[in-house]
């Protein structure tokens, strides 16, 4: 019996201290002071922002496009300009640029006004295009001036093995297929047939790709130079400006010797043949008789930029009966193309045009049953098949001009001969970036 006393004693004393250490440490944690820890947000200063020449933190920006039918002046009307104001910065402004004539729906426009209780327009920017840039001031005296946005360009190296076509490896590393375009139809359209390319042809090409204030990416500008092995055969190709007044660049070999043949093959890209040259051709809605067709359709959607074939000047450039709008290009003694059923013609008489510049755009003008150019050529003052004419290489470099360009070209062709073929694609890998460069006008 005192042993089983003894033991629920020791139980309640056991307890008993263990209430008591709890009761104790409750004690000490509410003497124990709060510590509230505040934390005090970053607060980060805006930073300065650049644009056309301004700091845009010193206004309040108002960014817009031209609506149809919208006018200059009723843009700063609505923007709390006086009428009679209007007309004398429209008149002011005339001296540098005339903003009420080249006004168009679809461009952009920025207003800066001033921080206050009207936000009173101060300055007004328009952009005709991507590039450029016109500012009419009018904050304090009115002035008006052009520029244009600060324009990077960087180059880059792309190789690549054919699997299937040049297009699907440029695309698997994630290359413009403008690129394809470039060498298939400037730089190697005489040269190479991409059409008939084999698995393991590979190439080599150092290119420039175009940035407009850092941020646009305007696409590829153009190639500086490439490789190209075909049937295991090689193909230098180098981009070098012949003549700096004309403004003619064209792509010569390790041997200084032209790629291209005088003429291009088509005055539109991206187009298929419709109807060739053919003297003996019937046609159904003339009962089957015979309709000569002396010239070369080239089927393409109206709007489609028509290019002279050939460096010339224009000789005529008009809308006449069946031809529609046409232009008439005389390239030397011996030859001369026609482009007709524009829509809309862009080369006047006597204007000197480059191969490749754009001469017009294509229409239905005239008679023609769907969208085409109807593209004529002759030689010797005679209408022929320019598809069956041996025509001849474009000018060869000078001899003044062989010593510069074989110069020119080495370190170049060095860098070329030393960059390696990357075969294998992982994960759209993007092509290498070797120089920038930076340009401003």
């Amino acid at each position: 019996m005192d042993r089983k006393r003894k033991r629920n004693l020791g139980n309640r004393y056991i307890t008993i201290l263990a209430l008591a250490m709890c009761f104790i440490g409750c004690k000490k944690d509410e003497e124990k002071p709060v510590i509230v820890k505040e934390e005090l947000a970053a607060v980060e200063e805006p930073k300065d922002v650049f644009e056309f020449g301004f700091k845009l933190n010193d206004y309040i920006v108002k960014r817009d496009t031209v609506k149809a039918g919208e006018s200059f002046g009723g843009v700063l009307e609505r923007n709390n300009v006086g009428y009679p104001k209007i007309f004398y910065i429209a008149e002011k402004a005339k001296e540098t640029y005339n903003i009420a004539r080249f006004f168009q729906k679809g461009k952009p426009y920025t207003l800066l006004c001033a921080k206050d209780s009207l936000e009173t327009p101060k300055c007004f920017i328009y952009q005709p295009s991507l590039e450029e840039y016109v500012v009419i001031n009018f904050n304090d005296s009115i002035h008006a001036y052009k520029s244009r946005k600060p324009i990077r360009y960087i180059e880059k190296t792309v190789t690549g093995i054919i699997t299937s076509s040049i297009s699907e490896t440029l695309d698997e590393q994630g290359v413009s297929a403008v690129l394809t375009n470039k060498l298939a139809d400037e730089i190697y359209a005489w040269t190479i047939d991409f059409r008939r390319l084999q698995k393991g042809d590979r190439f080599k090409v150092i290119y420039t790709d175009k940035y407009i204030d850092d941020t646009i990416y305007t696409g590829i500008h153009d190639v500086k130079a490439a490789y190209f092995e075909h049937n295991n055969e090689p193909f230098y190709a180098f981009r070098f400006e012949t003549d700096s007044v004309k403004g003619i660049v064209d792509y010569f070999n390790e041997e200084a010797k032209n790629l291209r043949r005088a003429f291009l093959k088509a005055p539109v890209k991206f187009s298929r043949i419709s109807s060739r040259y053919n003297l003996k051709r019937r046609i159904a809605v003339y009962g089957y008789k015979v309709r000569p067709h002396k010239g070369t359709d080239f089927a393409a959607p109206i709007g489609t930029p028509i290019m002279a074939t050939a460096n010339g000047t224009v000789t005529e450039s008009k809308r006449r009966g069946g031809n529609g709008n046409y232009v008439k290009i005389r390239h030397n003694a011996t030859y001369e193309t026609q482009y007709l059923h524009m829509s809309k013609r862009k080369s006047k008489v006597g204007q000197f045009v480059k191969q490749g510049d754009v001469i017009g755009w294509v229409g239905m003008t005239g008679n023609t049953g769907g969208p085409h150019v109807c593209y004529r050529f002759w030689k010797n003052g005679k209408q022929v098949d320019p598809f069956k004419q041996k025509l001849p290489e474009a000018k060869p470099i000078s001899d003044s001009l062989k010593i510069e360009y074989l110069e020119f070209i080495k370190p170049i062709k060095y860098k070329l001969d030393n960059t390696f073929f990357k075969p294998e694609i992982k994960e759209n890998k993007q092509p290498e970036q070797t120089v920038i460069t930076q340009a401003t006008s």
